[in-house]
């Protein structure tokens, strides 16, 4: 157990890399098949040749058998014929001896002198009977006088009588196979030390193009780095989908799932993306390559905001990558910024306008004029609390109260006035209508008559309010002092980026009415106004489109 955790240590502090990993790896490989190949080869020669010398055997034994010559002299057991005749058959047919007995299998002929008269059957270790089934040949390998052979035996059959009077025995030493063996067994070898050496070049070519295709990481570090892209595409609140070629999903996180209402169990990984999400246009970019950037769309009965990027190798579209994420949460989003902006602009506006109040009333005091100092402590009071009564009457909703008041310090403090239409009315504000995106409506409307009102006319001019809450809708009308819009830019003034203001930052405040009021069914119209100016009329309904949508879901 020690060796095997010191082992682990070793090589978890010296990990092998992968160029030395695939040498080895392919080199035992190459070993394995090599070694494999070769032993099945050479056992399936040893046996072929095994077959083909016992065949050559009983061949050559059953020629000499039925030979005319050898069947006299062996009926006249004359061993001064056969003996040199069996000398000259054995090196005619490379043969190591050529025996001949009798039917007792008493040698009249053998390559040893010394033999001849002996039984054959004295150096067979089993004892073979001479037996010949159906007269025909038979081989065998055996260990005998003249060492190890491969023997075939053939009967010498009279013609006479039909009987056996004599059996031959042919052998050829099994030394020459082994020998024939042996050389292949040398030159397997050297293919394996080859083939070994051709796999490490081969290694190294194809560990040095895979080491260029994952940017020179080893196995451990993409492991390590694939954890991590897993772990950031979670942690992000993005949806995250991609796809390869074929237009199968590759990728997709946990926030995906949630965003676009599935399963989050589902294993989307693998499946194509038209079967997922029939009406997604991510094939589109697949198709065109080219990228999608903050595009609205409308998927899974949610509306989104979507950026789709291509994958490219090699100039080549291989894949898209997708993030979206819900037009809602943007939308919050900006309100709340909207928001805390106005408030910031109201409380600013309002801190400068009492500071030059304040300074005002002390300079009065200093130089003595106190009753001027308390009439214009009044005045100051009573327009203020005019506007502030105003309000409470025709609008005591607090917030749209006092995103007003904020608007009215703010157009005070650059020098311009916003008049509230006395007969306005808008007590009737739905409970469930976003006060946040009424006032980033309101809020940036008056935003905008006031800088096209200073812009043209300067300190001294107005802006008009009116509002009312009769009818169905919301209605509110703003009315500037500013240079008037022409045809053209009454279309185009509500897209995102066009303004007529050459500082960087604007065209972003009519965009954002446009967008509230798309959400909220209402809209607005920009018409000429009474001063030369603009218009701008806004219609709210007092029921918003899902509400719409259920009443008549309940009619039906």
């Amino acid at each position: 157990m020690n060796v095997t955790a010191n082992l682990k240590q070793f090589f978890a502090l010296h990990p092998i890399k992968l160029k030395t990993r695939m040498i080895v790896i392919l080199g035992i490989m190459v070993l394995i098949q090599t070694g494999l190949v070769g032993g099945f080869a050479l056992t399936y020669l040893s046996q072929a040749l095994d077959e083909q010398m016992a065949q050559k055997a009983m061949n050559v034994a059953s020629t000499i058998s039925d030979m005319p010559s050898v069947l006299s002299a062996v009926k006249n057991r004359d061993s001064d014929f056969l003996q040199p005749l069996s000398l000259r058959l054995a090196e005619k047919n490379g043969a190591r001896y050529v025996v001949i007995g009798d039917s007792k299998g008493i040698r009249l002929a053998h390559p040893d002198t010394a033999a001849i008269g002996l039984s054959m059957l004295d150096d067979e270790p089993d004892e073979r009977p001479l037996m010949f089934p159906d007269n025909k040949s038979y081989a065998y390998t055996a260990q005998g006088s003249l060492g190890s052979s491969m023997r075939a035996r053939a009967p010498i059959i009279s013609h006479e009588t039909g009987d056996m009077i004599g059996v031959v025995s042919v052998g050829y030493l099994t030394d020459r196979i082994a020998s024939v063996v042996n050389r292949y067994r040398q030159t397997l070898a050297l293919v394996i030390i080859l083939g070994f050496l051709v796999s490490a070049v081969m290694a190294v070519a194809f560990a040095d193009y895979v080491k260029r295709t994952i940017f020179g990481l080893e196995p451990e570090q993409i492991g390590r780095l694939y954890q991590e892209r897993n772990a950031t595409l979670e942690s992000v609140r993005e949806g995250i989908i991609a796809i390869n070629k074929d237009g199968r999903i590759t990728t997709c996180n946990q926030a995906a799932l949630a965003t676009l209402g599935l399963p989050t169990s589902q294993d989307l990984i693998g499946l194509p993306m038209q079967e997922v999400l029939p009406d997604s246009n991510i094939l589109d970019v697949l198709t065109t390559g080219k990228p999608h950037y903050d595009q609205q769309v409308w998927m899974q009965g949610k509306q989104l905001i979507v950026n789709r990027i291509p994958l490219t190798t090699g100039g080549q579209v291989t894949g898209v990558v997708s993030s979206f994420r819900l037009k809602d949460e943007l939308d919050r989003v900006s309100q709340q910024l909207d928001r805390v902006q106005q408030y910031a602009d109201s409380l600013r506006s309002q801190a400068h306008e009492y500071s030059n109040k304040l300074h005002t009333i002390a300079g009065l005091i200093q130089i003595g004029a106190t009753e001027e100092a308390l009439n214009y402590i009044g005045q100051e009071n009573q327009s203020h609390q005019a506007l502030i009564q105003l309000l409470l009457e025709a609008a005591p909703d607090p917030i749209l109260a006092g995103c007003l008041l904020g608007k009215y310090s703010r157009a005070r403090e650059l020098g311009l006035s916003l008049k509230v239409d006395d007969s306005s009315h808008m007590r009737s504000l739905p409970a469930d209508l976003s006060r946040d995106q009424l006032v980033a409506i309101i809020g940036n409307l008056l935003d905008n008559a006031l800088e096209a009102t200073l812009h043209h006319k300067g300190p001294g001019g107005e802006v008009r309010l009116s509002m009312t809450d009769l009818g169905n809708d919301l209605i509110f009308e703003i009315d500037d002092d500013g240079p008037g819009l022409t045809a053209e830019d009454q279309r185009r003034i509500f897209n995102k980026g066009v303004t007529s203001k050459k500082e960087d930052g604007h065209g972003i405040g009519l965009y954002l009415v446009r967008k509230q009021l798309d959400i909220l069914g209402g809209q607005v119209l920009v018409e000429p106004g009474d001063h030369g100016g603009s218009r701008f009329v806004v219609f709210i309904p007092k029921v918003s489109p899902e509400q719409k949508i259920t009443q008549g879901t309940q009619l039906v």
